[in-house]
């Protein structure tokens, strides 16, 4: 049976916040955001003021996905740091106020850019925005996890294999029918595993521009946002899944830089923003860099799989536009597959 996600029990949320989040008021008005595939997303409207709730959807769903727990947790952790967070106010765990786990956290106002070309604001600023981006995921991967009390985050090391088992297993528990293309690039990523180089850090997992809030008139990052998929990792994953989103095609629907002449426009070349981030974070290079790009590839297929598989079986945050991404799986595993020469 499906639940309804677009609906809250906005009297048992108001009773429950006015117990447990100091300085709460009732009543609520609570309008879920249209945008997103993954933890349903609303904006509380009350008389003390307004604030933002993410909440676990309802149904079957994966081992280990939509923890709303460990995402109010890691942005709690990260307050005060380089990497720039929203303020957590409150968790419930207890799934019989509205249905599902939850958190409430401050509701920050901004700008939500989806076009990576940037077309609304001016060349100088497109610049400063991806300078901000690449500083502040240059902060989050030089922040000590255990200076910020998230040693327990996430195991250490082989995480790469680690990853793709999880992925792989993820994306055949979501399977809606035979992808040649994504066995195929399955298999070659099976083989090629980078060695382990030691690297942890504190990875985001969907490190991308619509995953932020800018400041209204400047380029200043105010926060990063949809930290479902954060963990202790390899810092290599976040900045090769940022670029890989990059590449896609402008006019997709994944909307990238594919076909963009990023000079034109004052957007930093692949080059220069993986540069600029080493200089940051002090390393001398990033080998393996095709692997990189592949894997990621076939994780955000494997993603967009259960999100079609959710969509399929009643329980997606927006199900229509969930089947149509759905279409992109082959897409993306096909891509993946042209980057180690494959295709």
């Amino acid at each position: 049976m499906s639940i309804d996600v677009k609906t809250i029990d906005e009297n048992a949320l108001s009773n429950w916040l006015e117990r447990n989040l100091d300085g709460f008021k009732g009543p609520l008005r609570a309008k879920k955001f249209g945008d997103g595939q993954s933890n349903p997303t609303y904006l509380i409207e009350a008389q003390s003021g307004a604030y933002v709730l993410r909440r676990k959807p309802p149904g079957v769903l994966l081992k280990s996905a939509h923890a709303v727990d460990r995402e109010f947790r890691v942005q709690k952790a990260l307050a005060g740091s380089g990497a720039p967070v929203a303020k957590m106010f409150v968790l419930c765990e207890d799934d019989s106020v509205i249905g599902t786990a939850f958190y409430v956290m401050e509701r920050i106002e901004g700008r939500i850019f989806w076009n990576p070309a940037l077309p609304e604001v001016s060349r100088e600023d497109r610049g400063k925005i991806y300078d901000e981006m690449n500083r502040a995921l240059a902060a989050l991967h030089t922040t000590d996890p255990g200076k910020v009390g998230l040693s327990d985050f996430g195991r250490s090391g082989s995480y790469f294999e680690r990853q793709f088992k999880r992925w792989t297993d993820q994306y055949r528990a979501s399977e809606t029918g035979a992808i040649a293309a994504m066995d195929e690039l399955i298999a070659w990523l099976s083989k090629n595993v980078p060695p382990d180089d030691g690297r942890v850090s504190i990875v985001h997992g969907d490190y991308r521009l619509d995953n932020m809030i800018f400041h209204p008139t400047e380029p200043r990052l105010l926060a990063v946002l949809d930290w479902e998929l954060s963990t202790l990792g390899h810092p290599f994953a976040d900045i090769s899944y940022q670029c890989m989103q990059l590449r896609m095609d402008s006019q997709g629907v994944f909307t990238g830089l594919g076909g963009v002449d990023r000079a034109a426009i004052g957007v930093p070349t692949e080059e220069e923003y993986v540069a600029k981030y080493c200089e940051r974070t002090g390393v001398a290079g990033i080998p393996d860099w095709d692997f990189y790009i592949a894997f990621n590839f076939f994780r955000l297929a494997a993603i967009i799989q259960g999100v079609k598989k959710r969509a399929l079986d009643g329980n997606g945050s927006n199900p229509e536009r969930g089947i149509k991404m759905g279409e992109m799986t082959p897409v993306l595993a096909k891509a993946g597959l042209e980057i180690v020469g494959r295709a």
